[in-house]
């Protein structure tokens, strides 16, 4: 029989599991944007979005939705702050397939521009196609898709740069609302199995409460994060009309 004497016992204290700290996928601190010597479009915009995290980004036109996300894309250069993103890719409000090229021709450009070799970029373009349910587009050009078929296609593009941020310029907004809808679940189901950050501008509260686990409103004139809700549980009726109110208030203040 083994016997451990509490001296022993006293010399191996229980090891400290020390707290991890996850890395945000974007950080933004005082990001400020103003062009050609004009007014801020951005000033003093703070955000961390956690890895995975889908955070929808909303404002009245002209707040600098767009300004923010080129900058996290790296399109624009910040006029002042600090902005560190991990790679992202940046899918726009219109498709902007080219048109002489197929769906899967259009996915194996963006594989060729990140350097997949010649011989794997058929196999996985049409694995991204079966990822955004499109198995049977591969060939057909845009002119012979439906608008939401052609925004699954450039969702199945931009997720074909393989980077861990995926920003989105409302890919919905000319879409009728029984599409967006559809594509609301497949951008759902598609994020879940990447596990992709997305950042999603929007003009539609309705929209941000159905996709984003946070909701950012950025102020106008110039633009920086007002106030955020965590959606979670929430009633979505009322919290999409506590956002709308909010809204329109932030609106009604630049007004004047």
């Amino acid at each position: 029989m083994t016997v451990t004497s509490s001296a022993n016992a006293a010399a191996e204290p229980t090891p400290v599991v020390e707290p991890v700290e996850t890395t945000p996928a974007v950080r933004l601190r005082g990001v400020g944007k103003r062009f050609a010597g004009g007014p801020p479009v951005l000033d003093g915009v703070d955000l961390d979005i956690a890895p995975g995290e889908l955070v929808c980004l909303i404002g009245a036109s002209g707040c600098g939705k767009s300004t923010l996300l080129s900058i996290l894309a790296g399109l624009e250069p910040a006029s002042a702050g600090d902005v560190t993103v991990a790679p992202a890719a940046l899918m726009f409000q219109e498709s902007a397939l080219l048109p002489w090229l197929t769906a899967a021709k259009n996915i194996e450009l963006a594989l060729r521009l990140r350097g997949v070799p010649r011989a794997e970029r058929r196999e996985r373009a049409l694995e991204l196609l079966h990822l955004v349910r499109l198995d049977g587009a591969a060939d057909k050009r845009a002119h012979e898709l439906s608008g939401g078929m052609r925004q699954r296609v450039a969702l199945a593009r931009a997720l074909a740069q393989d980077r861990q941020v995926l920003l989105m310029d409302e890919p919905f907004a000319a879409l009728d609302a029984i599409t967006r809808d559809l594509l609301h679940d497949e951008l759902e189901r598609v994020w879940r199995s990447t596990g992709r950050s997305i950042v999603f501008v929007t003009h539609n509260v309705r929209e941000a409460v159905r996709l984003g686990q946070r909701v950012l409103l950025l102020s106008s004139r110039p633009g920086r994060v007002v106030e955020q809700w965590q959606v979670g549980d929430q009633d979505p009726v009322k919290l999409t009309g506590e956002i709308t109110a909010r809204l329109r208030e932030e609106i009604s203040r630049h007004a004047h």
